[in-house]
């Protein structure tokens, strides 16, 4: 009985791991796609912006 209760934290581990895989691959695409690729294209442009303005305080 001991290797049942060895191999049961493991088991459960992959088994919440996959679902974790499967939740992130469906939410992957579809119609939040273009709300979230705006959102890390904001993102982008402020850290853009804000790395521009420190190297225009620089000179």
């Amino acid at each position: 009985m001991d290797y049942v209760s060895a191999l049961v934290p493991p088991v459960v581990m992959a088994v919440f791991f996959i679902g974790l895989i499967r939740v992130i691959v469906k939410t992957q695409g579809g119609a939040n796609k273009a709300k979230e690729d705006a959102a890390v294209d904001a993102a982008l442009a402020r850290a853009e912006g804000a790395h521009q303005a420190v190297r225009d305080a620089e000179a």
